[in-house]
């Protein structure tokens, strides 16, 4: 294995305003953990109490969403890992970013549901969000633009963006980057 330049990673990490990182397999504890993390240093920080509410949703949301993916693929630790960063922005704002392996067809009703949502005002977002809450819900479905993903939408400062990188015939990465 070649030795990790831990030095370099963080400088990388400062100079990019990176809070937090995480890359590998992520349970239901770990997601906790992390999340009360995120909590701790969002406190020591001094954030403004609804930006750190919406950036701890937002991550919650996002890491919560590729667990209950792979879950539902019945996919190993190693397929169900995730990448997680949350970092500030030149502005001072928070970048939630969170990627995942996805089903290379799944991704692109996914991306093509972020696309719908980043054309959306605040006002539309609330209307398709009030109109989602009253759709019934079937736990078994993967779906593309669910609650979740709108009120992502609705709590991010700009439009939500996100990647499909293929890494083999039927699979792909998938990025998603919201604005806090």
């Amino acid at each position: 294995m070649e030795p990790v330049d831990l030095f370099a990673m963080r400088e990388s990490y400062n100079r990019q305003q990176i809070m937090l990182c995480f890359n590998g397999p992520i349970s239901r504890s770990l997601i906790e953990e992390i999340g009360n993390a995120l909590r701790n240093y969002l406190t020591a920080e001094h954030a403004h109490p609804s930006s750190a509410m919406d950036v701890f949703a937002v991550y919650i949301e996002m890491t919560q969403n590729i667990r209950h993916y792979a879950k539902v693929k019945h996919w190993s630790d190693q397929e169900a890992g995730a990448t997680v960063v949350v970092a500030r922005d030149e502005q001072g704002r928070y970048v939630v970013s969170a990627g995942n392996l996805i089903e290379s067809a799944d991704g692109e009703v996914l991306l093509a549901s972020i696309s719908e949502l980043a054309d959306l005002d605040k006002a539309q977002l609330k209307s398709l969000y009030k109109e989602q809450l009253r759709k019934p819900r079937d736990g078994q479905l993967v779906s593309g633009a669910g609650l979740g993903l709108i009120d992502i939408a609705r709590k991010s400062s700009e439009p939500l963006s996100a990647s499909l990188k293929p890494v083999s015939d039927s699979r792909s990465f998938i990025s998603l980057r919201a604005v806090i």
